[in-house]
């Protein structure tokens, strides 16, 4: 039996996706998303009206929700989302915890600049200044040595660097910088160096790639390893994204 054609997304809103280096801000009609997993603490907010987010048996009601790495988590909304996914190792997904003051479970709930962030981004201004009243920068910073070993991840994803070896560089063993580099970002290497081949792609996306160069150049093994990892990631693929007449636009 062939496989179903996948429903097409609403077009209430032009979809518009912002890159930055470690972040990424989509700003549009919700999306229908599966439950997923990211590499990356992701902000939701519902423009129009509360979110919902589920989490195993437990259902967060709420117009502002941050979400952890590695929480697979299941996001309902009727209406326009804004959701920004910051880089783990970065200030700014620090600085944005702080600003959620209650949680439930692992889901932090109510940003304390909600009022300010029910609003869609219309354009590289707007979006800026958006990402900086979510998550300010430098507020909290992070190990000295796990910021380089992931600034070295992040300028070249598509080289799988050795644990051991960014740990000697590190000056620590490797179980120490592994368990440092989670303590710190709130996921794995792995997973991290995941959320950079997904930013490069998309970046490389951007900049007019075809979905197999963009892969290559990411580091994914093949185009299929790139949609997979996509739809585990953001919970839709990165075919029904594009379908959407998405921008992708690198400010």
């Amino acid at each position: 039996m062939p496989s179903p054609v996948p429903a097409a997304l609403p077009q209430t809103c032009s979809p518009t996706v912002w890159l930055w280096p470690g972040q990424a801000l989509y700003a549009g009609p919700a999306l229908g998303l599966d439950p997923h997993s990211g590499s990356a603490w992701c902000l939701a907010v519902g423009v129009d009206g509360p979110l919902t987010v589920t989490v195993g048996t437990q259902r967060v009601v709420t117009r502002t929700a941050l979400i952890p790495p590695r929480v697979t988590h299941h996001l309902a909304l009727d209406g326009r989302l804004v959701t920004c996914y910051l880089d783990p190792a970065s200030e700014r997904s620090a600085s944005c915890r702080l600003r959620f003051t209650q949680f439930q479970g692992a889901v932090g709930i109510d940003h304390e600049r909600r009022d300010a962030l029910l609003t869609l981004p219309q354009d590289d201004g707007a979006a800026a200044r958006w990402r900086d009243a979510a998550a300010p920068a430098a507020i909290h910073p992070i190990d000295a040595r796990i910021k380089m070993a992931a600034k070295q991840i992040r300028d070249d994803p598509a080289v799988s660097i050795p644990a051991g070896e960014m740990a000697a560089a590190s000056g620590l063993s490797e179980s120490r910088f592994l368990h440092l580099f989670r303590q710190e970002t709130g996921c794995s290497l792995r997973r991290y160096r995941l959320w950079s081949r997904l930013i490069r792609a998309g970046t490389e996306l951007a900049a007019g790639r075809n979905l197999t160069t963009a892969a290559a150049e990411a580091g994914f093994a093949s185009p299929s390893h790139l949609a997979d990892r996509f739809k585990t990631t953001f919970g839709l693929s990165a075919t029904q994204l594009l379908a959407t007449g998405l921008t992708i636009r690198t400010p």
